[in-house]
């Protein structure tokens, strides 16, 4: 459960924030898988998926990928809201970075995605800055990557 949803609703009882909390995570876990196989098919690189339920109310997972151009960085990002909304039935509720095409984000609520070039990556480094954030495997990444 994320420190929002405790926030809307302080009085439920817990066997419902229990339940509420486990639905919740799943439904971020899929919505975090489905973003990676998207950017796995425009050939990312380097995605990584931060778990950060435990130490930010901002959200419970980044995923952070690599393109090597604008034009491959867009996109990344176009098959992402694409497949999420194919898929999960969602849109992102907000973009940005999208004109400028060297860091892009996609906030879908449980889900923060950044989309860099690599200069720009490396100088903000989010995984040393959310380094105290737990690492998360998508088995679909390493199956697609040994075909």
């Amino acid at each position: 459960m994320t420190n929002r949803d405790f926030q809307k609703s302080p009085h439920t009882n817990l066997s419902t924030v229990a339940i509420t909390s486990q639905t919740s995570d799943d439904s971020s876990h899929r919505l975090a898988e489905t973003i990676v196989q998207a950017a796995d098919d425009r050939k990312a690189s380097d995605i990584v998926v931060l778990k950060v339920t435990d130490i930010s109310y901002l959200t419970d997972y980044f995923v952070i990928a690599t393109g090597f151009s604008r034009t491959q960085v867009r996109a990344i990002s176009d098959s992402i809201e694409e497949k999420v909304a194919r898929e999960c039935h969602k849109n992102p509720l907000r973009v940005e970075g999208k004109g400028e095409g060297s860091w892009i984000l996609h906030d879908y609520g449980d889900v923060i995605v950044h989309i860099f070039m690599p200069q720009e990556r490396e100088f903000y480094n989010l995984e040393a800055f959310w380094g105290h954030a737990e690492r998360i495997n998508i088995p679909s990444l390493y199956n697609s990557s040994q075909e």
